[in-house]
């Protein structure tokens, strides 16, 4: 029973010892608690009870009995830490089985083996076990050691066999009723997805795995371990750090095994390298890495040295004994068959390199590159790398290219995978490394094209497709509509003064539980579309100026697109333009108050010097036509009507040259449907609706209880054009969860992501609409790029807070443009020319901008 209802075995087993039981039927007992708190519980009381177990059997002078129990120690002695001790246990308990029993112990000692990582002998007992099993008819426990086998052969990177075997174990398992072994199935199978490249599925089975052990009561520790490899794979690493740490405070709380701890902190240790905390993985690494040496558990002791090398030359301590070490760890996992031996070799590599250690450097590359014809991809990425960073040692541009370019389209055939566009838009950290390389050679050997071509090749893609509309989800619908009852409830109660506490732990819960619907989602998407053409950009601009900003070690390079070319000018350093562009955001916040004024010349100054760290030289060359700006990721909050060249322009901002071609070549849909939607709590009520209404004949307007989500995303679906006068929330801790305030609660990301087609206009025109965060290579999440690739050709949106009695002018005069028949750019800059000249006014005009190309 303890791995059918763990806890109602436990229960039995006590009761049994309450009745004075015979010295066989108290080995059971004490070996079932044994078990229960070898795995959920106490490792110090584990190991009492099994030695009391193990001497009940002695004294009953059953010899299976014994062996079987000294098996169930050995397993606990591996997970103390005590291998030696243990593995003398299972030769004990070898020695003392027969038949059946022996190969239940062989099993036991296979499963210890995979522990420690030696995945040859534990192949070699499991092998010898399954056959004996099977003619024993013993259906549970040849299930076990099936998926025993298949857990091993991942490690091994065989995932066909694992597939086999994992098959034949669920066939199995579907006859018994053990419930818990059916849970480490389906978690098992999540494994295997994850290591044949598939993360929605492997989220999707970790997740199922985790609801079957939560009513089964039986912590998961492992499935942490397993769940937070799937996490960092697509760029959640923050995320998994904070898991894998709140596990270890779990275990070590309740005095748990030794291994899963030294596995906990490896795990914490890649995770906060992945997120860029190289002290904390330096940390975590140092203990894994003590723990698995006492454990003897060489296997994992390499793969925690691995990190703590890499983390150690991350805080800048490279060195040739750090070579040595690279190379050291690199030879034992390959000795192993490790998956991860392509990983030593690259690092091996990049030391050497920073050495200028050229001949070593080579041959440690070439063994890396190796991994680049087969396997995960992520695998074949480390090879590709390896081959660009030795094709940049030799000098060879073209090699560098063709390199990037291979192990590029590897990580895109992945993320197409990939139907969450958080998902796609984190992975694409994973590529930026190539992606830099290939626009370092292109700096160095290349001219202004290739630099562009390569800056548009890693830049905003995870918008070149629409995401995949979530499916018809009873589940997720139904947590959508918690969510925003739970969160209306939280807002209204904070606004009575009220305690809210409770509302907003079920508001966390929810926003998990949509969060975790939505990764499950599996991409279709054959491939992202054509390849970028300078040509037929040129050639769309007409006699506007596209400006893209491509950033390389950490200097600006202003590529100044139109008149038939394409030109390069130096820009400054990107972190003083973070500054001035922070300077700028926190100036108009407080101009956004009455008696701010002596705050606008300060403002206009970090104008001036923005325009110099960005535009440079360029900033006299751009024509009197529109202009499009690209910036990168880190300065979309950039309010480029503030600098003094683009003041009087008709300026638009979008996430990359290919957007704005895919926007400008966007058509509006039939009907030309408009429609006006004003949400609860405006200073103003949204007094520009009326107003504005009255422009476009009968047009569809929505207001008090009639602003509710599923009306105003049933009437948003395929607009002409929509205005939305709602208070906006911009989440930095969960860009996807940034809502618009409805009558019924916040309209989010993940709702605007289930339309079929956005409006091909939208203005947004209260505070923070904007606002978007920085993930990835250089992806934005947020409102306005989640309309972006769903049919939207344009929105005006803000992105610092506004004055809602100065925003109503503004918009005013936006529509009347508009209905002139002008771009929402040139509309935008005329409403600014229209205001009030005092501070207060220009500054609104300056917190919106026009995105995309209508």
């Amino acid at each position: 029973m303890v791995f059918a209802a763990p806890n109602d075995a436990l229960s039995r087993a006590e009761g049994v010892l309450d009745t004075d039981p015979t010295p066989l039927h108290a080995s059971v007992a004490h070996q079932v608690i044994g078990i229960w708190q070898r795995d959920w519980g106490d490792m110090r009381l584990a190991l009492d009870h099994l030695r009391r177990a193990r001497a009940l059997a002695a004294r009953a002078d059953s010899a299976e009995r014994e062996a079987d129990v000294l098996a169930t120690l050995g397993v606990a002695l591996v997970h103390a830490g005590r291998t030696r001790e243990g593995l003398t246990a299972f030769e004990q308990g070898v020695e003392r089985g027969s038949g059946h029993t022996r190969a239940r112990v062989l099993f036991r000692r296979a499963y210890s083996w995979w522990v420690l990582g030696h995945h040859r002998e534990a192949l070699d007992d499991v092998r010898r076990a399954i056959p004996v099993l099977r003619q024993a008819d013993d259906v549970i426990w040849t299930a076990r050691a099936l998926t025993l086998r298949a857990t091993v052969h991942l490690a091994l990177g065989a995932v066909d066999r694992a597939d086999a075997d994992f098959t034949a174990a669920e066939a199995l398992w579907d006859t018994t009723g053990q419930e818990h072994d059916k849970a480490d199935a389906v978690e098992s199978r999540g494994l295997a997805a994850f290591r044949s490249g598939d993360v929605p599925a492997a989220l999707r089975l970790l997740d199922e795995a985790a609801e079957r052990y939560a009513k089964l009561g039986t912590p998961t520790f492992m499935l942490t371990i397993r769940r937070c490899e799937v996490l960092m794979a697509a760029g959640l690493a923050p995320e998994a750090l904070a898991e894998a740490d709140a596990a270890t405070a779990v275990l070590d709380g309740i005095g748990g095994q030794s291994t899963l701890r030294a596995e906990l902190l490896l795990t914490a240790a890649k995770a906060a390298r992945l997120a860029g905390d190289p002290g904390t993985a330096i940390a975590r690494a140092a203990v894994a890495v003590r723990l698995f040496a006492g454990q003897r558990r060489t296997w994992w002791e390499a793969h925690a040295q691995l990190v703590l090398i890499d983390a150690r030359l991350a805080a800048g301590r490279g060195s040739g004994r750090l070579v040595a070490e690279a190379v050291k760890v690199a030879e034992r996992l390959s000795a192993f068959g490790a998956p991860a031996a392509p990983e030593g070799w690259l690092l091996a590599g990049r030391i050497a390199l920073a050495l200028d250690w050229a001949a070593d450097a080579e041959r440690y590359l070439e063994v890396a590159a190796r991994s680049r014809r087969s396997g995960p991809p992520l695998a074949r990425m480390t090879g590709w790398a390896a081959r660009a960073l030795w094709a940049r040692a030799t000098g060879s541009q073209r090699g560098v290219l063709e390199a990037c370019r291979r192990g590029l389209d590897v990580l895109d055939a992945h993320r197409t995978t990939l139907g969450a566009s958080e998902l796609r838009a984190r992975a694409t950290a994973q590529g930026a490394e190539l992606a830099a390389l290939a626009q370092q050679a292109s700096l160095q050997g290349g001219g202004p094209r290739q630099l562009l071509v390569w800056s548009e090749r890693w830049r905003a893609t995870a918008l070149s497709t629409p995401p995949t509309r979530p499916p018809a989800d009873p589940t997720l619908l139904s947590g959508l509509t918690a969510f925003r009852v739970i969160a209306a409830r939280a807002e209204e109660a904070r606004m009575e003064g009220r305690p809210v506490p409770a509302l907003e732990r079920e508001q966390r819960r929810l926003e998990r539980e949509i969060r975790s619907r939505t990764l499950h989602i599996r991409g279709h998407a054959p491939g992202y579309g054509a390849r970028f053409d300078v040509g037929l950009l040129l050639e769309r601009l007409g006699d506007g100026r596209l400006v893209e900003l491509a950033v390389l070690d950490g200097r600006v390079q202003v590529l100044l697109c139109g008149g038939g070319r394409v030109r390069r000018f130096a820009g400054g350093l990107l972190a003083e333009a973070e500054r001035e562009a922070e300077f700028v955001q926190s100036a108009l916040r407080r101009l956004a108050h009455p008696g701010g004024e002596r705050r606008l010349p300060p403002a206009e100054e970090a104008g001036r010097r923005l325009e110099e760290l960005l535009l440079g030289p360029a900033a006299a060359r751009l024509g009197s036509g529109p202009v499009v700006v690209v910036p990168p990721a880190r300065l979309h909050r950039v309010p480029w009507a503030l600098l003094p060249s683009l003041r009087e322009r008709v300026v638009s901002v979008s996430p990359s040259a290919s957007g704005w071609l895919r926007a400008h070549a966007t058509e509006p849909p039939p009907g030309g449907k408009h429609v006006l939607v004003r949400g609860p709590g405006l200073a103003t009520g949204g007094a520009e609706v009326p107003e504005v209404a009255g422009r476009y004949g009968t047009p569809t307007v929505l207001e008090h209880d009639e602003a509710r989500a599923p009306r105003v995303l049933t009437e948003l679906d395929g607009a002409a054009l929509a205005h939305i006068a709602a208070h906006g929330t911009f989440r930095a801790d969960s860009p996807m969860f940034s809502a618009l305030r409805m009558a019924d609660g916040p309209l989010i990301v993940h709702d605007f992501e289930r339309l079929a087609r956005s409006p091909y206009r939208i203005i947004l025109s209260s505070c923070d609409t904007a606002r978007l965060a920085s993930v990835g290579a250089d992806e934005l999440l947020g409102l306005v790029t989640a309309l972006l690739p769903l049919g939207t050709a344009g929105v005006v949106a803000s992105s610092a807070p506004v004055n809602d009695e100065a925003v109503v002018p503004l918009m005013l005069a936006l529509h009347k443009g508009l209905s002139s028949g002008v771009s929402l750019a040139q509309a935008l800059r005329d409403a600014r020319a229209a205001l009030p000249g005092d501070a207060l006014h220009q500054a609104t005009g300056w917190a919106f901008t026009a995105f995309g190309a209508a």
